[in-house]
């Protein structure tokens, strides 16, 4: 079995559980996911089957779309709700337009300290292994960017925020800094990726459902990987350009800079850069 599913993640599980899942029904051993999703938090899990996996990293780069809830008075070690309180503050409030004003701090290319419980690793260990020993160490902040932040609800103490990040982005980390610029603490109570690149949450299936699919012999929830990266098409001879490619050289193709989808006699070959009218291959199938 080879493919991209777009999974619907519940609430309660880890981002490995569902590739566990995933493993026991479709009776497939390579899987992987491409972004972790914390067990508090559901929505789009993209998972790659196969040979598909060699483009786990490809996906992962791509930008997505977060709802997020929070409460404000207060802090976890976690940042989420799944944490114990560490920190409390007398300013339990704060009005729509401080969190407006704050929030517009956060838009463009900003810098981010992760959490420590978080699976990023200093010295070859992770930081939530660390962090379960009491141990707390100085982290560098890492380039990020956030494309929008919207106010979906907010009463003075807990609300909703919709934003659009790139790859990297700790929402609970967005939050705790929200909390701190207002003068307060903030922390997470709730997360639901909506999309990951093209992917959207509408379009995901559940583990359940994917099970009930497979057990019926149908694999709608399965996108090859041609028709998952929406890329252009480019046609390649069957003569020495084929060989040049599926070797992993450069051929000369007359076309615009940018990513393909390459065939050879209308058989996918796999995925392609174009720069300055050089074709090179980068996955191939």
């Amino acid at each position: 079995m080879e493919g991209i599913i777009n999974v619907n993640k519940p609430s309660g599980i880890t981002s490995f559980d569902v590739i566990r899942v995933l493993r026991k029904v479709l009776k497939e051993k390579k899987i992987g996911h491409t972004g972790t999703l914390d067990p508090l938090a559901e929505g789009v899990l993209v998972v790659c089957l196969g040979r598909a996996t060699r483009l786990v990293q490809d996906i992962e780069g791509y930008s997505k779309v977060y709802v997020a809830g929070f409460e404000l008075g207060y802090r976890t070690d976690t940042y989420d709700i799944e944490g114990k309180t560490v920190e409390s503050s007398d300013k339990k409030s704060a009005t729509k337009e401080e969190l407006e004003e704050v929030l517009k701090c956060f838009i463009g290319d900003i810098k981010q300290i992760p959490p420590m419980y978080s699976a990023l690793k200093v010295d070859g260990q992770k930081l939530y292994d660390l962090a379960r020993k009491g141990i707390e160490i100085e982290r560098e902040a890492r380039d990020i960017h956030i494309d929008f932040i919207e106010i979906l609800d907010f009463d003075g103490v807990k609300g909703k925020i919709r934003c659009g990040v790139s790859k990297g982005t700790y929402i609970r980390s967005l939050i705790d800094d929200m909390g701190r610029e207002l003068g307060t603490f903030a922390t997470m109570n709730s997360l639901v990726r909506e999309r990951v690149g093209d992917s959207k949450i509408e379009d995901a299936f559940s583990l359940e459902n994917i099970e009930k699919l497979y057990n019926e012999g149908k694999l709608d929830f399965l996108q090859s990987v041609e028709e998952f990266f929406s890329y252009p098409d480019i046609e390649i001879d069957s003569g020495k350009n084929l060989t040049l490619f599926l070797n992993g050289n450069t051929i000369r193709q007359q076309a615009d800079n940018g990513r393909y989808r390459v065939y050879c006699e209308g058989k996918f070959l796999g995925l392609a850069n174009v720069n300055n009218n050089l074709l090179k291959g980068y996955k191939y199938f």
